[in-house]
C-alpha cells in the first residue's frame, strides 16, 4: 500500500510499504476513506522526538471493514467506521473507569495516513457509521472525531467547564480550537481564545469565543485578568504542551480552578508553588477517545457541532509532504488526506 513514511526532520515521504495484516483475533483492517496529518506530528517531523526512519506515520483515520480477526464480533467488512487513534477493548478497569487511553490492552493506530491501517481490540475500539458511507460533507467532522474533537472535549471535561463559567483556551491549533468549540456546548459564558492568527480567531470565534486575546505571556495574562474582572478564569485549557504554554495556562488560572492539559508535554515545568498557593489543579493527558465518542457522534450527526471546519486545507495522499510544511509553517491548521 501507498503510505505515509517519516525518515528524519522534515523528511516525509509517500512510498509503498507492506500492507498491514490481522496479528491477533481482536484486529482489524481499515480501508482508510480519510487521514490527516495532526499537530503532535509536528513533534517528530521538527526532529523534537525520536524518529525510527521509515516507519508509517499518522494516527487519525477514518474508512471501511475490510478484514476482521476470528474474535471479532460487532464489524464486518464493509462497515463504514470511525477509528479512535487509541485503541481499546473497552472492558478492562482502567476502560470501565472512562479512562480507555489507559487500557490493558492499548495499542494505537500508526498508518492513519496510509490506505490502509490495523486496528487493535476492534469490538472494543471501532464506532461504526449507521448507514454506511457518509455524506462527502461529512467526511471532516466525522475524521476530527478520530482524536481533534475528543482531545479539546477531554480538556474541557478535565478542567470542570461548568455552565456560566469563564474558560480560557490556550493554543489555537485545531485541538485549542476544538477545546473551544466543546467550552461552548457546555455552556460556558466567557470563552477566552488565545491566538495570534487571523484565521484561527475568526474560526475560534464562530466556535463561541466570545473574547479573542493575542497576546502572551505576562500581557496575556493581564487581559485575560481584565476581562475577568480581575479574577482569573474558572477553567483553562492547556492544548500546546510547552513550558511556555503550561506557564500561561496557571496564570490564567483563578485560585480554586483546574487547568485541563492535553497538549503532548515537551520541556513543561510545573510551577509547583503557584499551584500549591493558589490551590489551582491539574488534570488531563490522553484523551480516552472511545468514551466520548457516542455522545460526540450525536452530536455531529445531529448538526449541532461541526469540528470539520478545523480543516482547512484537502490535499491527496501523495502531498503529504506538503501538508506538513503547510501545517509546521502555519499556512494550514489541519491538513486532510485523501487516499
Amino acid at each position: 500500500m501507498l503510505a505515509t513514511t517519516i525518515h528524519g526532520p522534515r523528511d516525509i515521504r509517500v512510498e509503498e510499504v507492506p500492507d498491514p495484516t490481522i496479528k491477533r483475533p481482536t484486529d482489524a483492517i481499515v480501508r482508510v476513506v480519510a487521514g490527516c496529518v495532526c499537530g503532535s506530528d509536528l513533534w517528530p517531523y521538527r526532529g523534537e522526538n525520536p524518529i525510527q526512519a521509515g516507519a508509517t506515520i499518522g494516527h487519525e483515520c477514518i474508512g471501511v471493514v475490510e478484514e476482521v480477526g476470528g474474535d471479532v464480533q460487532q464489524f464486518r467488512p464493509g462497515d463504514f467506521v470511525i477509528v479512535p487513534f487509541c485503541h481499546c477493548d473497552n472492558t478492562c478497569a482502567h476502560c470501565e473507569a472512562g479512562v480507555q487511553s489507559a487500557c490493558d490492552n492499548l495499542s494505537m493506530t500508526t498508518s492513519g495516513q496510509g490506505e490502509l491501517a490495523r486496528v487493535g481490540q476492534a469490538d472494543g475500539s471501532l464506532v461504526a457509521v449507521d448507514g454506511g458511507a457518509p455524506d462527502a460533507a461529512l467526511v471532516p467532522s466525522l475524521l476530527a472525531l478520530t482524536d481533534v474533537m475528543p482531545t479539546g472535549w477531554h480538556a474541557a471535561v478535565s478542567a470542570g467547564v461548568a455552565k456560566g463559567g469563564s474558560v480560557v483556551v490556550v493554543g489555537d491549533g485545531a485541538v485549542g480550537l476544538c477545546g473551544v468549540l466543546a467550552a461552548s456546548v457546555m455552556g460556558a459564558e466567557t470563552i477566552i481564545a488565545m491566538s495570534r492568527h487571523e484565521d484561527r480567531q475568526r474560526l475560534a470565534t464562530d466556535f463561541g469565543a466570545t473574547h479573542v486575546v493575542a497576546e502572551r505571556d505576562r500581557a496575556g495574562a493581564k487581559a485575560v485578568k481584565e476581562i475577568t474582572g480581575g479574577v482569573g478564569a474558572d477553567a483553562v485549557l492547556e492544548c500546546v504542551g510547552t513550558d511556555q504554554s503550561m506557564g500561561t495556562a496557571f496564570a490564567v488560572a483563578r485560585p480554586g480552578a483546574t487547568v485541563g492539559f492535553v497538549g503532548v508535554p515537551h520541556g513543561v515545568e510545573l510551577p509547583v508553588g503557584k499551584m500549591f498557593q493558589k490551590n489551582v489543579a491539574l488534570r488531563g493527558g490522553i484523551a480516552p477517545v472511545r468514551r466520548y465518542l457516542p455522545e460526540l457522534l450525536e452530536l455531529v450527526l445531529d448538526g449541532r457541532i461541526d469540528p470539520g471546519r478545523v480543516f482547512d486545507l484537502t490535499l491527496p495522499l501523495a502531498d503529504a509532504p506538503e501538508a506538513y510544511r503547510a501545517m509546521d509553517e502555519r499556512r494550514a491548521i489541519k491538513v486532510l488526506l485523501q487516499p
